[in-house]
């Protein structure tokens, strides 16, 4: 089993990570790793803390000559913009983020000790685990990529663009959609013996955990609401050279909460980010009066950048099930599981 645990604050000294289970022998990266950092502070519509961050990764331990050793690798990420004790106190939270129920639940009186920790800075982290991730599904093939399908319901990337333009000039921001498809999968990731065993839960979990991502739909998704089975149900086909196979993958990938061989392809719903320059009403949370919410630094937009965080954590929890399905100590090992399982299945 996978598992990872991250820490740092906005603002705080670094990110860190650490990534536990990894097998023994998979070859590191760390060019590709900062590849992936870096895609994910580029977007239409990000804001200046972009311009500040280098975000390269460092490899502290659990990696020697460029390969795993089976023990927990620990990754960081400097922040340069490292000033959390010098930061003003705020007390008016704003609508739509984590400021107001965040210091009710753990007794803050200043809401940055509740946005430091819950600010999207913290998926850099997330993004370095999936980086390690990503290297160890490309040993069996498997790719994962995000693609932005429309922003403030726009769909043309002009007219999106032009959508990000009239937010920042409004002093607003914009959400959208993005789509994740996987690829090279083989069918039997997860189970259905148990509801926490299913791809699909474990995805849709993930996922959602990503700050701002309000909905994930899977394969034809909400589609299924307004058709008859027999027009959206992905008819099976067998050939010698295919296995078992399908001409239409309105399941995205998924059936049963197991992958089935086919691309298993997600959409995620990203809101518009909580912060904005024209700040909504909200209560001081020290002096219960009135007031406007904070404002702090900002993206206009980070739909193309949240598609890369998705990138990362569903990478994560297709090596997780890669690692729990064809399990090993070392990549050697779990290579000669996945190829006897992936001869079987065809026979």
């Amino acid at each position: 089993m996978l598992r990872f645990l991250t820490a740092g604050e906005s603002h705080g000294r670094c990110m860190i990570a650490i990534l536990e289970g990894m097998p023994a022998g998979l070859k590191i990266d760390l060019k590709e790793m900062n590849i992936e950092l870096k895609r994910r502070q580029l977007g239409y519509g990000r804001g200046d803390r972009m311009k500040i961050e280098g975000d390269n990764v460092d490899i502290l331990c659990g990696v020697k000559n460029g390969m795993t050793l089976g023990s927990p690798i620990g990754l960081y990420v400097k922040n340069s913009d490292f000033r959390i004790d010098d930061l003003i106190t705020l007390t008016n939270p704003r609508p739509g983020h984590a400021d107001l129920v965040g210091c009710l639940k753990y007794g803050h009186e200043d809401i940055r000790n509740v946005l430091e920790r819950a600010s999207a800075r913290e998926t850099v982290s997330r993004v370095a685990v999936g980086a390690v991730c990503k290297l160890f599904l490309e040993e069996f093939g498997i790719s994962v990529l995000s693609e932005v399908l429309a922003i403030g319901g726009e769909k043309n990337k002009e007219k999106m663009n032009k959508k990000i333009d009239q937010a920042r000039k409004n002093l607003d921001t914009v959400g959208g959609i993005f789509s994740l498809t996987a690829v090279g999968v083989p069918p039997g990731l997860g189970s259905y013996v148990a509801a926490d065993r299913r791809l699909n839960a474990r995805l849709a979990g993930v996922l959602s955990s990503i700050p701002a991502i309000k909905a994930v739909e899977f394969g034809l998704g909400t589609g299924y609401a307004s058709a008859f089975g027999r027009a959206v149900h992905d008819a099976i086909y067998y050939s010698k050279d295919k296995g078992f196979y399908r001409k239409t993958n309105n399941a995205g990938g998924i059936e049963g909460g197991m992958s089935n061989g086919e691309p298993i392809v997600v959409r995620c719903t990203m809101k518009p980010i909580a912060t904005v320059g024209k700040p909504l009403d909200s209560v001081d949370i020290v002096t219960k009066k009135s007031t406007k919410a904070a404002v702090e630094r900002y993206d206009t937009c980070a739909v193309a950048a949240a598609g890369v965080v998705a990138e990362s954590v569903m990478a994560f929890e297709l090596s997780n099930a890669m690692v729990e399905k064809f399990g090993g100590d070392s990549m050697n090992e779990v290579k000669r599981n996945y190829k006897a399982y992936v001869k079987g299945i065809k026979t």
